[in-house]
């Protein structure tokens, strides 16, 4: 299947892209993609070096007549997200990504693509191995971890670098240049439960929340998907307070920076409730299906009967618990009162896991106003606590303020607009992107970040345009030629 993808152009762009994707580039597990780095560098004869963490920096002199222009930090990710659906068979610690070729798209099969960032990474390997784009001297520098806490950009030490001018190529709008990210912090709340033996007369069921759209949990926010943990946290309080059901085991979402698609819980009713126990689920299901039916049109609710567990959570503090998932805010909490239509402050319940005596529940909070940042999570915080649960905040990073002055947004914007005949649209993003972080040791790097359309990042429907990347690539090489003078 990835030839059709290797026949595409720009062919050395998606070349590249393919060989990305036949390494497994996990976060925190990125050794193979660092050392494929470094070959493909020290191959083509730049200097060539991994940082600390594992960083990759490769520099390339200027082009001849551009040594006189600034040099430019080109930027992006290594690793990518990795999700696949329930019924795909995968294992991403071994497997390369399997991509197809579906009308202006390019696809992975029932997993994640891995564009996000793996087109910025492949451009910029196209860049440096090129002899007939004209560049000033380019300082690529490919970080990892970016999607599981950011420690490889946090890592980077402050005086590497020597550009002036930052390309991060990781957006997923080719119409769109960014000049401001949101910040985020992990939430993690946890606490230990009794056990107890289910009563003789009780019969178990299995739930399953499945179909939902998933995607990134920054970009996606606002879209009015569902969030499985949510909806499985709603059939569960019913079954609860109608029917007087328990608990034995929950398992909802994965990763935090994607909105959970998938959830499914254990739980147990005595047997004359059976029926009405069916009934109000299939009834709380329709008025799911019925709120969700634009956004999350294969939204899928299973109830099946199962073999009874050995154990269930005690009462107390499975009221406790549901009490607080619904009360722990998810979605958009605050929109920007400065820049119309970004989402200022939001919050993504990502997991939930409910067995053998645990509870763990994950929240990615992010926001681009730090203190806003603050009193959501304090605010979760809270709602956790009230349900006996330890909470933990960690991974913090900063937001991007937005610089509307910056002179390389200004280089960009009329480049476009020679290029498209049409303006680009200026916009900060919800999502964690690292300029916030490379400005804390880079104060005065001029910063921008620009991309090909990608859809569905973060879930197995993630795929990326053809047509875009086309587009994007033209204009990469245009933004080049016009760096300005040192």
């Amino acid at each position: 299947m990835n030839h059709e993808v290797r026949a595409l152009e720009p062919t050395s762009l998606w070349n590249y892209f393919a060989d990305l994707n036949a390494v497994p580039r996990a976060s925190k597990k990125e050794g193979q993609v660092i050392q494929l780095m470094l070959d493909f560098g020290e191959t083509l004869g730049l200097e060539t070096f991994a940082d600390s963490v594992g960083n990759v920096i490769i520099r390339k002199p200027a082009t001849t007549g551009m040594e006189d222009r600034k040099m430019v930090v080109m930027q992006s990710h290594l690793d990518m997200v990795h999700q696949k659906n329930a019924d795909t068979d995968f294992d991403f610690d071994t497997q390369g990504i399997q991509m197809s070729v579906v009308g202006d798209w390019v696809k992975a099969k029932g997993t994640t693509l891995g564009a996000d960032n793996g087109l910025g990474v492949a451009t910029i390997m196209a860049v440096l191995a090129s002899e007939d784009i004209a560049h000033p001297a380019i300082e690529a520098l490919f970080t990892i971890d970016e999607e599981t806490g950011m420690t490889g950009v946090m890592g980077l030490e402050g005086g590497i670098l020597q550009g002036e001018i930052l390309l991060n190529l990781d957006t997923e709008e080719d119409d769109e240049i960014g000049i401001g990210c949101a910040g985020g912090i992990d939430i993690t709340a946890t606490r230990n439960y009794a056990e107890e033996e289910p009563a003789s007369d009780t019969l178990a069921f299995k739930i399953q929340v499945k179909g939902l759209q998933g995607g990134h949990s920054g970009m996606d926010i606002d879209k009015g998907l569902g969030n499985a943990n949510k909806i499985m946290n709603r059939l569960l309080a019913e079954g609860e307070r109608k029917h007087a059901m328990r608990i034995a085991q929950i398992q909802g979402g994965g990763l935090r920076n994607a909105i959970p698609r998938e959830s499914k819980a254990v739980v147990l009713v005595v047997v004359n409730q059976k029926e009405a126990f069916e009934n109000t689920v299939s009834s709380l299901t329709t008025t799911i299906k019925a709120e969700l039916k634009t956004t999350e049109p294969s939204l899928t609710i299973v109830v099946q009967e199962v073999e009874k567990p050995l154990k269930v959570m005690e009462s107390k503090t499975q009221s406790k618990l549901l009490k607080a998932i619904y009360a722990a805010h998810n979605g958009v909490y605050t929109m920007s009162a400065d820049i119309p239509g970004l989402v200022e402050t939001s919050n993504n319940i990502a997991n939930v896991t409910v067995k053998d005596g645990t509870i763990q529940i994950g929240c990615l909070t992010r926001s681009s106003v730090e203190s806003g940042k603050e009193d959501l999570a304090n605010a979760l915080k809270a709602a956790f606590e009230l349900a006996g649960c330890n909470v933990g905040f960690s991974g913090s990073y900063p937001g991007w303020s937005p610089n509307v002055e910056s002179p390389i947004l200004k280089t960009l914007v009329r480049k476009y607009e020679a290029l498209f005949n049409e303006e680009p649209h200026v916009a900060a993003c919800h999502a964690g992107l690292e300029c916030g972080i490379l400005g804390q040791n880079y104060p005065e790097m001029d910063m921008i970040s620009f991309g090909p359309t990608i859809k569905g990042a973060h879930s197995p429907d993630e795929r990326a345009s053809i047509s875009s990347v086309r587009k994007y690539w033209k204009f990469v090489q245009e933004i080049l030629k016009d760096i300005p003078k040192k």
